[in-house]
């Protein structure tokens, strides 16, 4: 199979380019979470009508607008954007990858409740019943960078299976199925481990399409036990527990983005 070169950008896209609901925060605490002053005196300033919006005065503390996409004003001042973040997630079973979920189910945002960082989006996705590395950030660039299907990094996967695969299933997943009609395949498979009735196999996809694996392997009628999302380029999920999370160094933002332009310490 080709490259990602080879590809054109618009026939596929990569897991989590249908992005989860950014949350409306409060204009006081949008001011707050700028390091400004507290959440009650920023509710002051509001009603007082110190602060604009886009160059509105603005007198409800609770004023819904999305982190970084308003220019706010204190005195005339505009707020700074929040410094930028960059951070990896050892996502548990059984939580989605959304923001709000309207059946209430438990939310990867439960791993960052007491973390005390800005609003950040993830990058990416994971299904409830996938679990591994997923990275957060509130740098639309450089996420846009990761996703990119042309030219952003290839994901690895540590995928349990109900048998144990010969090599024509292998070579099956490595050729792809049309399912949907979308094509389905992956880069590279190759067995890790077997028992007697189930292995494992690392799977490698340079592309991201919905449940990718979970159809690719349901269609070549072959059951997912577990599916752990190991690596994305040469970011190791590596020793992370479950439920855990870790700021990314520069070198590691940089290797997964490089020609993001990262917003970083701006």
């Amino acid at each position: 199979m080709g490259g990602k070169s080879s590809r054109p950008a618009a026939a596929s896209t990569r897991t989590g380019t249908a992005r989860a609901p950014v949350p409306r925060h409060g204009l006081a605490r949008v001011l707050s979470k700028a390091g400004l002053c507290s959440r009650t005196e920023a509710a002051t300033w509001i009603r007082d009508g110190r602060v604009r919006v886009d160059g509105l005065i603005v007198r409800d503390p609770e004023y819904p607008l999305h982190d970084g996409m308003r220019r706010v004003s204190v005195d005339g001042i505009d707020v700074p954007p929040p410094a930028r973040h960059y951070l990896m997630l050892n996502k548990p079973r059984g939580l989605v990858t959304t923001a709000r979920d309207e059946q209430g189910r438990d939310t990867v945002y439960r791993c960052l409740e007491d973390a005390g960082l800005p609003w950040l989006a993830p990058v990416g996705r994971l299904d409830k019943a996938s679990e591994g590395l997923l990275l957060f950030s509130n740098d639309p660039q450089w996420a846009a960078a990761i996703l990119d299907p042309a030219s952003g990094p290839d994901k690895t996967y540590h995928v349990q299976v109900d048998r144990v695969p010969d090599e024509a299933l292998l070579a099956s997943l490595r050729e792809g199925v049309v399912d949907g009609g979308e094509r389905l395949r992956a880069k590279s498979v190759a067995v890790l481990r077997s028992g007697a009735r189930n292995a494992w196999l690392e799977i490698v996809l340079d592309e991201g399409r919905n449940r990718q694996i979970r159809r690719l392997l349901a269609a070549l009628d072959v059951g997912v036990l577990r599916l752990v999302r190991v690596a994305i380029g040469g970011l190791a999920l590596g020793a992370l527990g479950k439920g855990q999370w870790r700021a990314l160094d520069d070198a590691e933002r940089d290797a997964l983005a490089p020609a993001s332009g990262s917003a970083a310490g701006r």
